[in-house]
């Protein structure tokens, strides 16, 4: 597989080095609802694997952590939610403010705390219900609100300075690990790559996972790509 040579100089330093994942789309494939989906018992075996080798191994998700958790199902991982909000100081105030707007709009939401997740796989017209969601999103603007897309998903969050690059930094300086990883599949993973680059690491490796609704420019800031979680699995093995 394309990309061992850059894994070289983790699997050499495993105690000075850091694995970060996204979960959804990366560790477990893209279900119709966020309940559905399902981590394969293949890959928790690897994670078990790798959580015993390296100085760190996390779960950033843009579920809530303890959600993140509950799916991943590994002990020995250390498991950030919300897109890394959760390690904000004001986590709780944030969470209320999210609230208030979640009251606001009368349509089926992911409630995660400190954001929402309006989902739109299932939608019977997918053109329509997006349209719909653009004016929550113009809603949640003028709210002082941040909405992002994402894979089939409009997320709103609290503007402020947290995101999974803000949340990489800081998991990377808790831990120590002076090379990293980091795999991801959507927009959100941009962030992640950003702070990625912004640690000024020795060593820093950027996996896209490749999917037909996937942010192409996501492909084009990585390292290595892979074609979904399964070859993931295969590229973890290397290390």
């Amino acid at each position: 597989m394309p990309g061992h040579d850059l894994l070289a100089p983790l699997a050499e330093a495993p105690v000075r080095s850091a694995l970060i994942l996204d979960v959804d789309g990366t560790l477990s494939p893209i279900a119709p609802r966020p309940e559905l989906a399902v981590v394969p018992e293949q890959t928790r075996a690897e994670l078990r694997r790798l959580a015993s080798r390296y100085k760190l191994v996390a779960c950033l998700s843009g579920r809530a952590g303890a959600d993140a958790q509950r799916l991943v199902a590994v002990e020995g991982i250390e498991y950030v939610g919300n897109h890394g909000l959760e390690l904000h100081p004001q986590a709780k105030t944030l969470a209320a403010e999210i609230a208030r707007f979640r009251d606001s709009i009368a349509l089926p939401v992911e409630d995660k705390g400190v954001t929402l997740a309006y989902h739109y796989r299932e939608a019977a017209d997918e053109d329509a219900a997006r349209a719909e969601l653009e004016l929550v999103a113009e809603r949640a603007r003028a709210a002082g609100l941040d909405a992002r897309w994402g894979r089939k998903v409009l997320e709103i969050r609290p503007r402020v300075e947290a995101d999974k690059g803000t949340a990489v930094r800081a998991l990377l300086a808790r831990s120590g690990a002076t090379r990293a990883l980091y795999a991801g599949d959507d927009t959100t993973d941009l962030d992640a790559f950003r702070g990625l680059r912004d640690a000024q690491l020795e060593h820093a490796v950027r996996v896209a996972i490749a999917s037909p609704d996937g942010p192409p420019e996501l492909q084009d800031a990585a390292d290595i790509v892979v074609a979904g979680p399964e070859e993931l699995v295969d590229l973890l093995r290397v290390l």
